[in-house]
C-alpha cells in the first residue's frame, strides 16, 4: 500500500541519507539518485557532508519526518524500492504527467481547474525539481487536520493535468506524475502545501500541511525553518561563544503545556503568559525571545517558499536537523567553508567544555519541551558548585525554580550534531556509502571519554571530536582504503560489518563502562522522558548521593524513538572550570570586581586569619615591624663589595649593556620580507609599482600599552633607521620618534589620518603600515566584544581596514606577530603566498645561522618536562593547587580567580616572612613559593653591585593586581625590606613607577646622568629585584629583561583555553640564553621524534622531513648532564627546592642535587649513552661554579682536579667514575642576573594548563596546538584531520586556512572568499615568529634594506667613459661658431673640415681612421691599446633616474599606463597586422614588411577606405609647429631586450605626441607585443632573422624614403610641395636612457669668457630645439655626444662637430636617398655609413651641447648571436682564429651568418692578412667603399670609388694594404691605378663566391701589381648551404 511503513527505516539516518542522495542527484548530471539502500546498509557511514548538510532549508519538512509505527523494528533491513517501468511511449519529464501535460505550478497557476467536490488542491515536491511545487488534487479525508491529526490511511487523487480520476494508491499517482522516486512513495513525504487562490485569482503556494500529530509536534515547536541570519541580534549575531555557553531560560509553569507545542499556537500565547515567572539569565529580553519564536514559526510558509524558490540547490540555506533545539541557537551562526551563504548551526568552535569564546550572557535562552524539571532550592548551598548541564541529544526538559543555580550549555549537542556532518573532504569516499556515526555510539564514546578522565582533569571539546574522528575512521577504514585504492565501481563490494549500537543497548553498555570508575560517571536511564532524569539526579545531589561523582550521564531510549540524553557536570572543581569558562572577558572581570566592591572576599581574609595558631599574620608582622624597627635583620645585610671603582661604589665585573645590533636570522628574515615586497612588485597585476617610489615613511601601530609603546620607541630610537632613510636630521629628539609609532588608544584615529593624508600627498614615498602585535583586538568594526569597552575596540579594523588604506597603491601593510592563527582563516585578506615565517636554526643538521644566543621558546620549555632531560622549566605547585581546591569548595559563590590570588598573596607573605627569621611561616607557604622569594630576596646579596632577580607575578584581572600589589607592598614595609627588592604593578594603560632608591641604582648601572630619567620599559628594570604584578587580560608585547629569573603563571585564567592566549602567557618567559661555548655537537637522547619548534615558531620548508630523533640533534648540539649547586636557600625544604637551574650551550636547565650518589648515577647514565654515540666530549655551562674540571683531560681518566680559576666559564666532566667528597664546588658570590642571563626562567602553570601544555595528542603534538586558535573564530568543521607532527609553518598555515572561519565579531568575517582570490589584499604581508626572538629588529632591518633598493631601483649604470683619439684630432685654434650659439649656421658649418677619427669609446677596439691631416705617434697609440687591454668591463657609474627617463617594462606609473597599454582591467590593446611591400632595385626583389598597429596608434597612418589597406604613414610637413608634438617618427631596433629595453618614451617626451615604432625580427614579434601591446611594431621578414643591425637600419632607412614619397604624392593632391614634406626620422639604441643639455653663460666681460653648467632635459626638448634649426633639411644626419662625467670645457667649446655620430641619430632621407647602410653588417655599420655620408658630400652635424646617456643592458642586442658548431649542440668555445678556413677542407662548420664571422675573424686576426700594416699606422691600409674593423693595431684609410665623391688626398700616402670588400661596378683597374703601396704590401679581395673573387681579380687587372697563390685563397667557415664569403689574399709585386 502507498502508506505502509513496513520494512522502512525509521530513524533520522535513513531521512538524511534519503536527502543525501536527493541532492547528490539534483547537483549531478546523471537523472538517476544514487540508490539509497546501499548506502544505508552497506556500513560505509557517511551522513550528509557538511556541505549539504548545511543546504537542507526547503527539505526542512522531510526531515522532519520520524513516523514510527508500533510493531516496526527500526533496525529491519528495508525492501529496496523499484519503481514500475512506465508505460511504452508516455511522457516522463520531470513537472509534466505521464500523457504529457503539465503540473508545475508556476505554469499552471492562472488556468481553471475543476475541483470535485471534498477534493483540495495541494503541492507535491518532487526530488528532481526542487525549485517547483507540482498540482494534485487530493481528497481531503486523506489530509490532516489543522492539529495534525484525523487523516484517513490510504489515498485518493486526480491528476489536474490530463484529468484521469481515482488514483487509490499514492504508488501508482506517484508515477503517473513522474515523481521518479528511489523511496517507496509516501504521502506524508511528498504532498506539501495546500494551494489556494490569491486577490488576483492566482494559484499559490498557501500553509504547509501538518502530517504529525502533537505528540511528535512538540519536538520541533520552536525549530526555525529560515536562514539563521535573518534573526541574528545586533550584539551576539553569529558568536560561536554565544551559544555554546548560555544557560537555557527557566521553563514557563505558568503557560498551558500545549501552548508551545505547535506552530500555529505560539501566536496565540498571551504576552502576560509569556513573561509570568519566568527567569530571564540573559541579556536579551523576554520580548526579544517571544519575538523570535513567534517569528521562526509564523515565518514557515512565507520565509520557506521564499528559500525555496531562491535559486539552485547550491544556494539554498540550510534549515534545522531534526534534533535542532530552538531557533536561537542560530546566533551560533557559522559560514560553511564551501558555501559561503549557508549558515551552519556550529558550537564546536569551542575550544573545550571548558572554555566558549562567550561574549554575551551565561545563559542561552533556548526551549526545552515536555514537562517542566524544578531546580531544588539551596542547590549552590548544598553541592558546593553550580551543576552544568549539557544538552545532548533529543529533547530536553524545561527547567523552574531555582534557575540560578544550574549552568546549561548547548555546546555538547552543537558537537554530537556537527560530527555527524561530514566533511566535504570524505566526499572522495563515496558519500554514497559512508554515513556518520550514529547517535547512541555518540553517547557511548561520550561515556567511555568521561570514565577515563582524572579526578583533577576537565573535560575538553577538542578531545571528545578527535575520538568521534577516530571512531568514525576506524569503522570506515575499509570503505576509505577501497576509494583510495580503485576507482569507486558503480556498486561498491560489501566491507565487513560493524556491530551498530541500538538505543536499547545504550543504556546497559554505558553503565558497563561507568561501573569501573568508582562511581566518577553515574549513568540514569528513564523510560519516558529526560524530566525524570533530571528530578532524579536534582533529588540524588540533594541528598548527597553523588559526592564521589564528577559526571552524570542521563539517557532516555526506547525502541520507537530517538534517544534524548544530556550530561550533568556534577564535580565540584570540573563543575566550577566550566562553569566559569563562560564568562566573556569582561563579565570575567566584572564578577571579580563585584566580588571584591561587595566584600564578598572578606570571608575568604577571615578564613586565612584562622589558619595561623601563632595569630594573624598582620599581627606577626606589625610584632616583627616594632621588634626590628630601627635595624635591617642581620640575615639580610648586604656583603661587602670585594670590587671598588673609583668613587668607593661596589661595582660589577660582569654586568654590560648588550648594544643594538643585528642578528643573522633578523637580517635573513628581513631579506625574505624585501623579496616578497619583489614579487608583489613583478606579478602581472601591477599592484605595487617600486620603481615610481623615492624614499621610504612608516608606522608602526602597537596595542595600547604604554610599555610596548615606549619600548618601540627605544628600539626605533636605537637603530638608526630614521636617519638611514633621511626622514629626520641628525639632533633627532624623542618628539620626532614619537610620529612614527601610533599607539592604538583613543587618540590613534588623529594621527592616523595625517598618516593616510601623507600618503596621499607624497605619491612617490612608499608607506610602510607596520601592525605589530597583530593578534590583538581583531575585532570587526560593526561589533564590539565588550559593549561599554573604551573606543579602542575595533580600532584596528576601523583603521588598517579602510578604504584609504586598501586603495592607496602606495602603502603596503605589515602584520607582525608570534601568534598569526586568527589572520588565517578562510576569509583572511592575506595571500599564503605573503606570509613570512621565522626560519628554522637548523637544516639536516647544518647550523645555518651562527649566533652566540640560543633562543628557548614554548617547545624548549615543553621539552624540558620530558623525562630524561634536565630540570623542568616548566612545574606546576601542586600544595598550592590543593589549597585552592579545598578553598573553592568552602567559598562555592566566590570566582576561583578571587581565590587563587588571594592564596597566592599569602603564600608570597608568609615566604616573605619565613625569608625575615619567622621560620614557622615555612608551613604556610608552599615549597615553590619559598624557593621563588629567597632567591629574589638573596639574589642582591651575591652582586657587588647589588643586581638582582626580577620575579614576573602575572594577574590578568586588573582589580585583583591592585589588591596584590597592596598587600604585598605592606608585607614588604612591615619586614623592613623595601631597599632590598621592589614591587612594580605593570599596567598596561599606564607607566612603570618605582622608588627613587632603585631609580638611582639603575642610573649608576646604565651609566645614565640625566637628571629625570625614569625606567620606560621593563627592559630597563635588567638587574633590578623586584617583583613585577604584570596585569591586563593579555599581554600586549612587552619585552622583560634579561634578569628574569622565575615566571609565575600561577593565576592566569586557566578556563580560557584558546591556543594564541595559552602560547602568548608563555611567551612571556621566552628567552635568549647565552651560549659562548661552541663544542663539536653531541649526541643528545631521541626523547622527540620530531621538532616541536616547527609548530610553535619556526619555518622548515627547506628541510627534507626528519628521520627519527635528528630533529633533536639539530635543536640540541649539546648532550644534557646534571651539575651540582648550593645556590638555593631553601635547601632543608625539598630537593625541589633545593635546585637552581642551569643550563648548557642549547639544552634547558638541568636538576641540580647535592647528592652525590644521584649524581654519580646519573654521570654513569649519561656517560653511557656518549659511548653509545661514539662521542668523546661533552661540555656544559656551570655559571655559578668557580671549581673548574680540566678540559684537556682524556675523558677515560678516572681523575678530578679542581682549579680555583673563576674567569673561564667552561666545565667538562671528564670522569665516569663517582666524584669523590673532595670535588664539592667552592661557593663564591656571584652575580645572579649573570646567572640569569645564561639559563632560561623557570615557569609555573596552573595544573589544568600545565597538563594541557606537556600532554601530546595521537599526532605526537602538544595538546595545545589542537586547541582553538583564537577566541574570535571557529572550526569549519569537526571532522578534520589532526596537525601533522612534520608540519611546517606554511603548511600550518594551509591547514588553519583551510580549517577555521572567522566569527561574525572578527574583522575578517565579511571578507567572503567564495573560491575567488581577489579578497587577497595584494599589498598586504603577514610575519610570523616566536615571542621575544626579536621581529622588530628583523622588520627595522627590512625598512633599511628596502629604503637601499629603492633608491637602487631609481638609479641606473650608465656609460662613463671619455671620449678616445682625442690627442689624434686636428689642433687648431679655429673655432667655427661661438660658445654660447643656439644653432649650427650653414655657411659656416659647409667650411668645417670632416672628422675622419672615430671617438667613441664603445670603439675603443676598432680601426683607427686615418687622414693625411692627422699625424699620429705609434707609441701613444700602442701603449693606450695595452693599457685598456686589460679592463674586460666598460666603465659605468650609477646615476639617479630623472623625471625624464626611458623605462623598461618593470616601470609602472598611473601617468603611463594608457601608454603601455594596460586599461583599468589590465586587458591588452587590440592591435591589427598590416603588410606593407614595396620594391628595392638592389635587393632584386620585393620587400614585404609588416606593422602591427594597436587601435590607439591608427591615426598615424593613411589607410585605404573600402579595403582598409596600410597606404602609408602620417609625416607633417617643415612648416609646422607645435609645443605638444614631436615631427621626427622614432624606429628603435631592438632583439632580445623585450623585458630590458627603454621603450617607455612617455615620461622622456614629456608627455608630447610621438610617433614611436619598434623594430623587431619576426621571431620575436610574440613576445615583443605581449610585453608592449601598445607600441607600433615594423616586423624584419624572415629572411632577416639571423642578420645583424645593419639589415635593420638598411630597412627602416628604405621604408622611410619609400613612405616619404607615398605622402609626398599623397598630399601633393592636397596642393602642398614635395620638398614641404618632413624628410627627417631618428634612429634610436634600445638602451638610451636619459638625455641632457649643457647651458652655456657666456656673460663674462671678455667674448672668449663662459662657463657651463649640465642638466638632465627631456628628450622632447631637445627633439624640438634640433627640428627647429634653420635650414635644418641640408643637414643629413644630426647626432649628439655621448655622455661622460670627463666632459671638459675644450670639448664643448665648439657647439658643433662635423664628426661621426652614434647611437641617437636624426637622419635626412631624402638627402641620403642614394647612400644606404650595408644590410649584412653586424658591427661598425654606423661608422660605414656616416663614411659614405660624408664622401657622397652631405653634412653630418652633432650637436656638443647635447648628450645622451646610454644603459648598461647585460642582455640581448649584439650579445644574442653566438658562434657555436653546426655539427654538435654541445656549447664548445670556438676562437676566432676557427671562423676562417680553406675551401672544400674538412673544418668544422659554424652555425652563424658568414659575414659575423668575417667581421669577428678581421677584427682579431686582420694581422694575418696585413702582416706589413700591424702597429704601422703612417701606412694604413687602403679600404675602398667600406669601412671593416681590422682590430685597434691596424689603421685604415677609407676612399669612396663614386664619381664625385669627397676623398681624402692620398698623394703622399703609401699603402701598407688594400681591402676590396664586395666592390661593385664603381671600382676600375684605373681608380686603383692612382694609389701607392709598400713593397710586399697584401691584398685581400672577399667575394660572395668562388667564380666572383676569379671575375673580379681579372676585371680589375689585380694580378699585374699583385701575385696570388693557390693556397691564399680562403673562405668563412660555413656550410654551402649557408653562403659562405670567400677570401683571396696577394703580395704587391
Amino acid at each position: 500500500m502507498g502508506n505502509s511503513y513496513a520494512g522502512q527505516l525509521k530513524t533520522t539516518r535513513f531521512e538524511e541519507v534519503l536527502h543525501n542522495s536527493i541532492e547528490a542527484s539534483l547537483r549531478s548530471n546523471n537523472l538517476v539518485p544514487r540508490p539509497i539502500f546501499s548506502q544505508l546498509y552497506l556500513e560505509a557511514e557517511q551522513q550528509l557532508s557538511s556541505l549539504e548538510a548545511g543546504s537542507r532549508a526547503d527539505n526542512e519538512e522531510e526531515e522532519e519526518e520520524e513516523e514510527e509505527e508500533e510493531g516496526s523494528e527500526s533496525s529491519s533491513p528495508p525492501v529496496p524500492y523499484q519503481m514500475k517501468p512506465p508505460p511504452e511511449g508516455c511522457c516522463t519529464t520531470d513537472g509534466f504527467c505521464q500523457a504529457g501535460k503539465d503540473l508545475r505550478l508556476v505554469s499552471i497557476s492562472n488556468e481553471r481547474i475543476e475541483v470535485p467536490s471534498g477534493f483540495l488542491l495541494v503541492g507535491a515536491k518532487s526530488p528532481n525539481l526542487p525549485d517547483h511545487l507540482l498540482v494534485c488534487a487530493v481528497d481531503k479525508r486523506f489530509l490532516p487536520d489543522d492539529n495534525g491529526h484525523n487523516a484517513l490511511l490510504g489515498f485518493s487523487g486526480n491528476c489536474v493535468g490530463c484529468g484521469k480520476k481515482g488514483f487509490c494508491y499514492f504508488t501508482e499517482f506517484s508515477n503517473h506524475i513522474n515523481l521518479k522516486l528511489t523511496t517507496q512513495p509516501k504521502k506524508q513525504k511528498h504532498l506539501k502545501y495546500y494551494l489556494v487562490r490569491n486577490a488576483q485569482g492566482a494559484l499559490t503556494k498557501g500553509s504547509v500541511i501538518c502530517w504529525k500529530g502533537a505528540e511528535f509536534r512538540g519536538r520541533q515547536s520552536s525549530t526555525s525553518t529560515c536562514s539563521s541570519t535573518l534573526f541574528q541580534l545586533p550584539e551576539s549575531s553569529g558568536l560561536s561563544g554565544s551559544t555554546s555557553s548560555e544557560l537555557l531560560p527557566a521553563a514557563n509553569p505558568s503557560a498551558p503545556a500545549g501552548t508551545q507545542q505547535t506552530a500555529a499556537a505560539i501566536d496565540h500565547i498571551p504576552s502576560t503568559a509569556a513573561f509570568n515567572s519566568t527567569v530571564y539569565n540573559g541579556k536579551e529580553s523576554p520580548k526579544q525571545q517571544l519575538m523570535k519564536n513567534n517569528l521562526s514559526a509564523l515565518a514557515r510558509p512565507s520565509v520557506l517558499g521564499t528559500l525555496t524558490n531562491s535559486g539552485p540547490p547550491k544556494k539554498r540555506h540550510k534549515g534545522w536537523s531534526p534534533e535542532s533545539p530552538s531557533s536561537t541557537e542560530t546566533w551560533n551562526s557559522q559560514l560553511n567553508p564551501q558555501a559561503p551563504n549557508r549558515i551552519k548551526n556550529d558550537g564546536g568552535s569551542l575550544s573545550s567544555l571548558s572554555h566558549s569564546a562567550l561574549v554575551g550572557p551565561a545563559s542561552s535562552p533556548m526551549v526545552g519541551s515536555g514537562e517542566p524539571v524544578s531546580v531544588p532550592d539551596n542547590l549552590l548551598k548544598i553541592c558546593k558548585a553550580k551543576p552544568v548541564i549539557f544538552k545532548g541529544h533529543g529533547n530536553f526538559p524545561y527547567l523552574c525554580g531555582n534557575i540560578n543555580d544550574v549552568i546549561v550549555s548547548p555546546l555538547l549537542y552543537t558537537c554530537y550534531r556537527n560530527s555527524q556532518s561530514l566533511s566535504r573532504a570524505y566526499e572522495q569516499y563515496g558519500a554514497s556509502t559512508i554515513q556518520p556515526i550514529s547517535e547512541e555510539m555518540q553517547l557511548l564514546l561520550t561515556v567511555y571519554y568521561l570514565v577515563q578522565l582524572a579526578a583533577d582533569q576537565v573535560p575538553l571539546i577538542e578531545d571528545l571530536e578527535q575520538i568521534f574522528m577516530r571512531s568514525w575512521r576506524e569503522s570506515h577504514l575499509s570503505e576509505i582504503r577501497q576509494y583510495q585504492q580503485a576507482v569507486p565501481q558503480a556498486f561498491p563490494q560489501v566491507p565487513s560489518q560493524i556491530t551498530a549500537v541500538t538505543s536499547a543497548q545504550l543504556p546497559w553498555l554505558a553503565g558497563l563502562a561507568a561501573s569501573s570508575c568508582n562511581d566518577s560517571v553515574h549513568i540514569i536511564e528513564c523510560s519516558y522522558s529526560l524530566a525524570e532524569g533530571l528530578s532524579e539526579m536534582f533529588k540524588l545531589l540533594i541528598e548527597g548521593k553523588l559526592i564521589k561523582t564528577n559526571y552524570v550521564v542521563i539517557i532516555c531510549a526506547s525502541r520507537n524513538r530517538a534517544i534524548d540524553s544530556c550530561i550533568v557536570i556534577t564535580g565540584k572543581y570540573q563543575a566550577r572550570v566550566l562553569s566559569e569558562s563562560m564568562l566573556s572577558p569582561s563579565d570575567y572581570q566584572k564578577e571579580v570586581n563585584y566580588q571584591l566592591v561587595t566584600g564578598k572576599v572578606e570571608t575568604l581574609g577571615s578564613f586565612f586569619s584562622t589558619l595561623c595558631p601563632e595569630g594573624d599574620i598582620d599581627l606577626l608582622l606589625e610584632k616583627f615591624y616594632q621588634e626590628n624597627q630601627g635595624h635591617i635583620s642581620s640575615s639580610l645585610s648586604v656583603n661587602k663589595p670585594t670590587a671598588v671603582n673609583g668613587t668607593g661604589t661596589a661595582v660589577c665585573t660582569s654586568y654590560e649593556v648588550e648594544r643594538h645590533q643585528i642578528r643573522p636570522f633578523q637580517l635573513a628574515v628581513a631579506q625574505k620580507l624585501l623579496s616578497h615586497i619583489c614579487s608583489i612588485a613583478d606579478s602581472s597585476t601591477q599592484n605595487l609599482d617600486l620603481g615610481s617610489f623615492e624614499k621610504i615613511d612608516f608606522l608602526i601601530c602597537v596595542p595600547p600599552s604604554e610599555v610596548t609603546y615606549q619600548q618601540t620607541l627605544f628600539h626605533l630610537w636605537h637603530s638608526g633607521i630614521l636617519l638611514e632613510l633621511g626622514l629626520e636630521k641628525e639632533h633627532l629628539t624623542k618628539q620626532r620618534v614619537e610620529q612614527y609609532v601610533l599607539k592604538l588608544d583613543a587618540e590613534a584615529q588623529i594621527k592616523f589620518k595625517v598618516f593616510l593624508q601623507n600618503s596621499m600627498q607624497n605619491p612617490h614615498t612608499l608607506f610602510v603600515l607596520i601592525h605589530d602585535h597583530a593578534h590583538w583586538d581583531l575585532m570587526s568594526a560593526m561589533h564590539s566584544l565588550y559593549p561599554q569597552t573604551e573606543l579602542s575596540t575595533g580600532l584596528v579594523d576601523r583603521l588598517l581596514n579602510c578604504r584609504e588604506v586598501k586603495e592607496a597603491p602606495n602603502i603596503v601593510t605589515l602584520h607582525v606577530t608570534s601568534f598569526p592563527y586568527a589572520l588565517q582563516t578562510q576569509h583572511t585578506h592575506i595571500s599564503p603566498y605573503n606570509e613570512i615565517h621565522w626560519p628554522s636554526s637548523y637544516s639536516n643538521g647544518v647550523d645555518l645561522y651562527h649566533e652566540n644566543k640560543k633562543y628557548f621558546g614554548l617547545s624548549e620549555f615543553i621539552e624540558s618536562t620530558l623525562s630524561g632531560h634536565s630540570i623542568p622549566l616548566l612545574r606546576y605547585d601542586s600544595s598550592f593547587e590543593a589549597m585552592v581546591m579545598a578553598l573553592g569548595k568552602r567559598f562555592p559563590r566566590l570566582h576561583s580567580a578571587v581565590i587563587r590570588t588571594f592564596v597566592l598573596i599569602q603564600h608570597y607573605s608568609a615566604a616573605m616572612m619565613a625569608v625575615c627569621g619567622l621560620s614557622q611561616m615555612k608551613n604556610y607557604t608552599s615549597v615553590e613559593t619559598l624557593e621563588i622569594t629567597q632567591n629574589l630576596i638573596n639574589s642582591s646579596r651575591q652582586c657587588p653591585s647589588g643586581h638582582g632577580l626580577m620575579v614576573v607575578l602575572r594577574i590578568p584581572c586588573t582589580p585583583l593586581a591592585a589588591v596584590a600589589y597592596e598587600r604585598l607592598h605592606n608585607v614588604r614595609e612591615r619586614l623592613a625590606l623595601e631597599d632590598n627588592f621592589e614591587i612594580i604593578l605593570g599596567n598596561p594603560n599606564s607607566g612603570i613607577t618605582i622608588g627613587k632608591h632603585f631609580v638611582e641604582q639603575l642610573k649608576v648601572w646604565q651609566k645614565i646622568e640625566d637628571v629625570d630619567w625614569r625606567p620606560q620599559t621593563y627592559l630597563e628594570l635588567e638587574g633590578l629585584p623586584c617583583i613585577l604584578i604584570f596585569s591586563g587580560m593579555d599581554p600586549q608585547g612587552e619585552s622583560l629583561p634579561r634578569s628574569l629569573r622565575y615566571c609565575d603563571l600561577r593565576l592566569i585564567n586557566s578556563s580560557s583555553l584558546v591556543r594564541t592566549t595559552l602560547e602568548q602567557e608563555l611567551g612571556l618567559a621566552a628567552y635568549f640564553v647565552s651560549s659562548e661555548i661552541h663544542t663539536e655537537k653531541a649526541v643528545v637522547n631521541d626523547v622527540l621524534e620530531s621538532d616541536p619548534e616547527k609548530l610553535s615558531s619556526t619555518d622548515n620548508e627547506d628541510e627534507e622531513i626528519a628521520t627519527e630523533g635528528s630533529t633533536s640533534e639539530k635543536r640540541s648540539p649539546m648532550k644534557r648532564e646534571r651539575s651540582r649547586s648550593h645556590d638555593s636557600a631553601s635547601s632543608s625544604l625539598s630537593s625541589k627546592a633545593s635546585i637552581t637551574a642551569f643550563c648548557t650551550e642549547s639544552s634547558p636547565p638541568q636538576v641540580l642535587s647535592n647528592s652525590t650518589e644521584e649524581t654519580t648515577n646519573n654521570y654513569e647514565r649519561q656517560k653511557q649513552k656518549v659511548d653509545k654515540g661514539a662521542q668523546t666530549t661533552i661540555s656544559k655551562h656551570l655559571p655559578p661554579v668557580t671549581e673548574q674540571l680540566d678540559m684537556k683531560q682524556n675523558i677515560k681518566s678516572a681523575q678530578v682536579s679542581i682549579t680555583s680559576s673563576s674567569s673561564s666559564p667552561f666545565s667538562s666532566s671528564s670522569s665516569s667514575s663517582a666524584p669523590t667528597h673532595n670535588s664539592f664546588i667552592l661557593q663564591t658570590s656571584q652575580c645572579s642576573m649573570t646567572k640569569a642571563s645564561k639559563q632560561p626562567p623557570i615557569v609555573f602553570l596552573p595544573k589544568l594548563v600545565y597538563d594541557i601544555i606537556t600532554s601530546t595528542d595521537s599526532s605526537g603534538l602538544p595538546k595545545s596546538s589542537s586547541l582553538l586558535p583564537y577566541h574570535s573564530v571557529m572550526w569549519a568543521s569537526s571532522f578534520r584531520p589532526l596537525m601533522s607532527k612534520m608540519m611546517t609553518c606554511t603548511e600550518q598555515s594551509l591547514y588553519y586556512r583551510q580549517w577555521t572561519v572567522p566569527k561574525p565579531i572578527h574583522m575578517d568575517y565579511n571578507n567572503r572568499n567564495e573560491g575567488r582570490m581577489d579578497t587577497f589584499h595584494p599589498r598586504r604581508l603577514l610575519l610570523s615568529g616566536p615571542p621575544q626572538i626579536g621581529k622588530t629588529g628583523a622588520y627595522l632591518q627590512f625598512l633599511s634594506i628596502l629604503s637601499r633598493m629603492l633608491i637602487r631601483l631609481t638609479e641606473v649604470d650608465v656609460y662613463d667613459e671619455e671620449e678616445i683619439n682625442i690627442n689624434i684630432k686636428e689642433e687648431s685654434d679655429q673655432y667655427y661658431h661661438q660658445p654660447g650659439d643656439t644653432w649650427p649656421d650653414l655657411e659656416t658649418f659647409k667650411k668645417m673640415p670632416f672628422d675622419y677619427t672615430i671617438h667613441d669609446p664603445k670603439y675603443e677596439d676598432a680601426s683607427l681612421i686615418c687622414s693625411k691631416l692627422q699625424t699620429i705617434n705609434n707609441e701613444d697609440r700602442s701603449m693606450s691599446r695595452r693599457q685598456e687591454d686589460m679592463y674586460t668591463c666598460r666603465q659605468t657609474t650609477r646615476m639617479r633616474l630623472s623625471k625624464y627617463a626611458a623605462y623598461n617594462t618593470y616601470h609602472h606609473c598611473e601617468q603611463c599606463h594608457q601608454y603601455m597599454g594596460f586599461n583599468p582591467r589590465y586587458q591588452l590593446y587590440e592591435s591589427t597586422l598590416h603588410a606593407f611591400a614595396f620594391s628595392y632595385s638592389m635587393l632584386g626583389e620585393e620587400i614585404q614588411l609588416h606593422f602591427i598597429i594597436p587601435k590607439s596608434k591608427e591615426h598615424h597612418f593613411v589607410f585605404s577606405q573600402p579595403g582598409r589597406q596600410l597606404e602609408s604613414m602620417r609625416l607633417p610637413l617643415v612648416t609646422d609647429k607645435s609645443e605638444d608634438y614631436i615631427k621626427s617618427p622614432t624606429f628603435t631596433p631592438t632583439t632580445g631586450r623585450h623585458e630590458h629595453g627603454l621603450f617607455n618614451l612617455y615620461h622622456a617626451m614629456d608627455g608630447a605626441s610621438h610617433l614611436h615604432v619598434l623594430v623587431v625580427k619576426e621571431y620575436e614579434m610574440a613576445i615583443y607585443k605581449k610585453y608592449w601591446p601598445n607600441h607600433i611594431m615594423l616586423v624584419l621578414p624572415s629572411i632577416f632573422n639571423s642578420a645583424g643591425v645593419g639589415a635593420a637600419h638598411f630597412l627602416i632607412k628604405e621604408l622611410s624614403y619609400h613612405n616619404l614619397e607615398l605622402e609626398r604624392n599623397r598630399q601633393e593632391e592636397l596642393g602642398i610641395k614635395p620638398q614641404d614634406i618632413w624628410p627627417f626620422i631618428v634612429i634610436s639604441d634600445d638602451s638610451c636612457v636619459m638625455w641632457n643639455a649643457v647651458e652655456v653663460d657666456c656673460s663674462g666681460d671678455r667674448k672668449s669668457d663662459y662657463t657651463w653648467t649640465e642638466r638632465n632635459v627631456s628628450l622632447k626638448q631637445i627633439l624640438q630645439h634640433i627640428e627647429a634649426t634653420p635650414n635644418v633639411t641640408h643637414y643629413a644626419l644630426i647626432g649628439m655626444r655621448k655622455w661622460s662625467s670627463k666632459t671638459n670645457s675644450a670639448e664643448i667649446k665648439e657647439p658643433f662637430s662635423c664628426c661621426h655620430v652614434h647611437d641617437f641619430i636624426m637622419l635626412n632621407v631624402d638627402l641620403t636617398q642614394n647612400v644606404q647602410y650595408n644590410q649584412n653588417r653586424f658591427t661598425c655599420d654606423d661608422v660605414d655609413f656616416n663614411l659614405r655620408v660624408h664622401s657622397a658630400g652631405l653634412l653630418i652635424c652633432r650637436f656638443n651641447h647635447f648628450n645622451v646617456m646610454k644603459k648598461q643592458i647585460a642582455v640581448g642586442g649584439q650579445r644574442s648571436f653566438h658562434i657555436k658548431s653546426k655539427v654538435s649542440d654541445t656549447p664548445v668555445s670556438i676562437s676566432p682564429a676557427q671562423y676562417i678556413c680553406a675551401p672544400d677542407s674538412k673544418h668544422t662548420f659554424l652555425a652563424a651568418p658568414a659575414q659575423l664571422l668575417l667581421e669577428k675573424y678581421l677584427q682579431y686576426h686582420s694581422h694575418r692578412f696585413f702582416p706589413l700594416s700591424l702597429k704601422n699606422y703612417s701606412h694604413p691600409v687602403l679600404s675602398v667603399d667600406c669601412y671593416l674593423n681590422l682590430g685597434p693595431q691596424i689603421a685604415v684609410c677609407y676612399v669612396s670609388s663614386r664619381p664625385h665623391s669627397l676623398n681624402i688626398s692620398s698623394s703622399g700616402l703609401t699603402f701598407s694594404g688594400l681591402l676590396l670588400y664586395l666592390c661593385d661596378s664603381f671600382v676600375v683597374a684605373s681608380f686603383l691605378k692612382k694609389f701607392h703601396f709598400l713593397k710586399g704590401a697584401t691584398l685581400c679581395v672577399i667575394c660572395q663566391d668562388r667564380n666572383s673573387l676569379r671575375q673580379t681579380v681579372v676585371r680589375l687587372e689585380l694580378e699585374d701589381e699583385w701575385q696570388f697563390r693557390l693556397r691564399d685563397e680562403f673562405q668563412t667557415a660555413n656550410a654551402k648551404e649557408d653562403r659562405p664569403l670567400f677570401f683571396l689574399t696577394g703580395r704587391h709585386i
